[in-house]
């Protein structure tokens, strides 16, 4: 195997393994992100009830 074809590899791999992580902390960041409905002016945001609840992390 040639430098050239080692060094893209090793770029290739390294490019999958940080998408994946970017992947896993987006979809993190989305679970717990609190969902609102748009209100008109001068009222509060109330949260959205989900109908289904995700396990906890924590």
């Amino acid at each position: 195997m040639s430098l050239t074809m080692a060094i893209l590899m090793l770029v290739g791999a390294w490019l999958s393994v940080a998408a994946a992580m970017l992947w896993g902390v987006l979809r993190i960041a989305r679970r717990h992100h609190p969902h609102h409905r748009i209100q008109p002016e001068g009222k509060d945001a109330v949260p959205v009830r989900r109908s289904r609840r995700h396990a906890g992390a924590h």
